[in-house]
This record gives structure tokens, sequence and C-alpha cells, in this order.
């Protein structure tokens, strides 16, 4: 029997060890790579706002202050360890026998062997006071959190509006030189023809030109606005390749109504410094309770044969508060929730500066684009017409024709600027306006 059981343990023993060294000395395993992040080949915003809810750099980065903010939680509920402590003494060093009449073992010497356990209570609602500003920290730090998406879907929506922005620039510039280049094309046959100067031909040819040019940099802006707005997502393989699915009036809709009764929306930021407030006033308080001094209680047991064998004892100490009232630590705690009450009215008057600040820019934004879409934008294309109409049967000089296209031009580039510029409002407008939790109930990335 003995040798199956020895047989059995070499076995192990020896499949255990070249396990071992098949795993130190064969190949290892590839490490496992996060898999790449790219950006679709289309692109909405709803789905921009998802993918940077789910990937923004920064964002992932605040999500460990809640995680911290949870720990601290866990530890204010956690109660105080007891202490356990032994101590032996009365051992002869002088060669005297330490045997009792119980024996010579090392039970029976008279030995003094003393065992105790400590444990800390605490009173005055000190672990209640720590409770409630780890709770409010907490409350703070996922108010905070949320912010931070806030003002990540406000930025996101801003840079889609600017890539959308781009890409009209881009084909406005683009149908302009194209315009011009058919106006080049009618010029050479006049030219032929003997009716105009070769100065007249050269003058389309060069602004058609100048557009060509304009609108290879503005080519050039708009890659740079889809991979910035690719950082943002958190893409790690920004390309700028592609394409917004959403147009500008898209973008544009009915502003948020205001609300009479509560002016001042319970913002996430606003939440936050409530939250922060609250904290502090626990924290005062748990500073206050200090002053009263924590009992320990002790239990003991002692055994010092012959003459006590087997005794217990109890103890309690507690620190007397003789010469330390903490008193400095109260008058910091009052000073912190002194700042985050002021804190908190600084953020309520921020919110109402910020909403009225971006009404404003939305009033005006959205006048100056109604503006431009029911009047400037149809007349300036209806006196580029019959200009060009006109030109074309010798009514009208190449001076007239070139600052008709100029004029029309720049009346549909800042058609399109007021456009962006009204949808940009528009999200700050709402930014402004958001309750706490509106972003929570959209999509949740923790």
């Amino acid at each position: 029997m003995r040798g199956t059981w020895f047989r059995w343990i070499l076995a192990a023993s020896l499949s255990g060890g070249v396990c071992g060294v098949g795993a130190e000395t064969g190949a290892r395993p590839p490490a496992r790579q996060a898999p790449a992040m790219g950006t679709p080949e289309l692109l909405s915003l709803g789905e921009a706002k998802r993918l940077a809810l789910e990937r923004n750099w920064d964002l992932l980065a605040a999500k460990s202050d809640v995680d911290i903010a949870m720990a601290q939680k866990i530890m204010a509920r956690e109660f105080p360890n007891p202490t356990f402590s032994w101590t032996t003494s009365k051992v002869p060093v002088n060669g005297q026998p330490a045997s009792t009449s119980y024996g010579n073992s090392i039970w029976d010497r008279s030995y003094d062997t003393v065992s105790s356990v400590n444990q800390l209570l605490e009173i005055g609602g000190k672990r209640r006071s720590r409770q409630q500003s780890a709770d409010h920290g907490f409350a703070a730090s996922k108010a905070r959190m949320e912010n931070a998406r806030r003002l990540l879907d406000l930025g996101v929506t801003q840079a889609y509006i600017a890539v959308v922005q781009a890409e009209l620039t881009v084909q406005t510039l683009r149908n302009s030189a194209a315009a011009l280049r058919r106006e080049a094309d009618i010029a050479s046959i006049r030219f032929q023809a003997g009716d105009i100067s070769t100065a007249d031909k050269s003058q389309i040819e060069i602004l058609a030109m100048r557009f060509e040019v304009d609108a290879r940099a503005a080519e050039a802006s708009a890659l740079q606005q889809r991979l910035g707005l690719e950082n943002l997502i958190g893409s790690s393989q920004p390309t700028g390749a592609w394409k917004a699915t959403d147009n500008l009036e898209s973008l544009l809709g009915e502003p948020p109504a205001r609300n009479e009764q509560n002016p001042i929306p319970r913002r996430s930021d606003l939440v936050a410094a409530e939250a922060l407030r609250k904290k502090a006033e626990a924290d005062l308080r748990l500073q206050k309770a200090l002053r009263i001094p924590d009992p320990t209680v002790l239990m003991m047991y002692e055994h010092n044969p012959p003459d006590a064998n087997h005794t217990i004892g109890l103890g309690l100490s507690f620190p007397l508060p003789l010469w330390n009232h903490n008193r400095g630590a109260i008058k910091a705690a009052e000073a912190a929730r002194d700042q985050a009450a002021v804190q908190e009215d600084k953020v309520r008057a921020q919110i109402a500066a910020d909403i009225a600040t971006a009404r404003s820019a939305y009033q005006d934004a959205a006048a100056r684009y109604d503006h431009y879409q029911r009047e400037i934008k149809a007349r300036s294309a209806s006196i580029l017409e019959a200009i060009s109409f006109a030109y074309q049967k010798g009514g009208a000089s190449v001076l007239d024709l070139l600052s008709a296209q100029r004029n029309d031009n720049e009346v549909r580039l800042a058609a399109v600027q007021s456009a962006a510029a009204a949808a940009a409002a528009l999200a700050a407008l709402q930014a402004a306006q958001s309750e706490a939790g509106g972003l929570e109930n959209k999509m949740d990335p923790r």
C-alpha cells in the first residue's frame, strides 16, 4: 500500500515538473491586444454621441473618481478591527527551575502568560457622520461624472456641426468654381467671335481657379474637423475618411421652452455642488464629534501557575481630552463648509448666466439663419442668374458677372455659417438647460 502511494506521489511530482518546464521553456501565447476602435464610414450625430460615451479617453479616466468614492463608502461602513496581544513573562534566566506542582511542561511552568483582545468603540455619532460624508462624496462624484458627459455631449454635437459646415463650404466653393468654368467656356466662344478681350476671358478663368484653390483649402479644413471629432469619440485609428449623414437642417429644431416656475434647472454641476456642501456639513459634524473620546474595551486572560492558574480580567481605556479639543480641525471644517456653500451659490449664478447667454446667442443666430434662408439667398441667386443671362447675350460686362459671382458665393457661404451657428447655439442652449439624469436616461456607459 505504501508503495502504491509512493508511486502516485512520484508520478504527480514528475508530471508537475514536466508541465512547469514546458510552461517555462515553451512558446508563450501572444499577449491579447485591445481591438482597434475605428470610425464607421457613415456617421450620424446620434452614433457619434454613443461612441463618445463609450470610448472617450477623458470620460473613461474620469470613471476612476466614482470608483474611488465607492471605495470610500465601503471603508466608511467597516468596523475597526480588534487588536489581539500575547505576552509571556516571569521566565527565569538564572537556571532556577520553573516547574510547579502541576508539572514541568511549558503550560505547567510558572510563566506568567497574558492574552488580551482590545476593541475600539466609536461613540458620539462619528460613524454616522463618516458614512454620511462618504455617501455625499459618492453622490458628488456621480454628478461630476454626469456633468462631464453633458459637456462631452455638447462638444461632440458642436464638433459634428463644424464637420457638416466644413463639408458644405467645400461643396459651395466647388459649385462656384464649376459655374465659373461654364462661364469661362462661354467666354471662350465669345472671345473667338471677337466679342470680348483676352483680359475679360482671363479674369473669369482666374476667379474660377481661385474658387478651386479655396475649395482644396476647405477640404483640408474639413479633414481636420473630422479628425478632431474622431479624437472626441475615442477612435484609436483616426483617418478622417468618414462622411456625416446628418445635414444642418435636421440638426435645427425647436429650442427648449423656458421654465418660469424653476428658471434654474437642477443641472448635474449643481447637484455636485449641493452634494459637496452636504459632505462638508457631515465632515464638520464628524470633527465636532471627535471631541468625545472613544473608549477601548479590553478582555484579558491570564495563566500563571500555580497561584493564578486561570484568571480573566476586563478593562476600559480612553484618551483624556485635556490639551487637545480638536479646535483646529473644527475651524478647518467650518471654512470648508462655508466655501462649499459659496461654490454652490456660484454654480447657481453660472447656470443662470449660461442659460441667458445661450438663449440670446440662439435667438440672434436663428434670426440670421431665417433672414438668409427667406430673403438673401434667393435674391442673390436671382441676381446672379439675371446677370449671367445678360452676359451671355452681351448685355452685361465681365466685371458685372464677376462681382455677382463673388457676392453670391459669399452669400451662400454666409448662409451655411448662419445655419451652423444656429445649430451650435441650439445645442449650447439645450446643454445649459439640461436636468440632472438626462444623459443617464439616454445611455449609461458604465
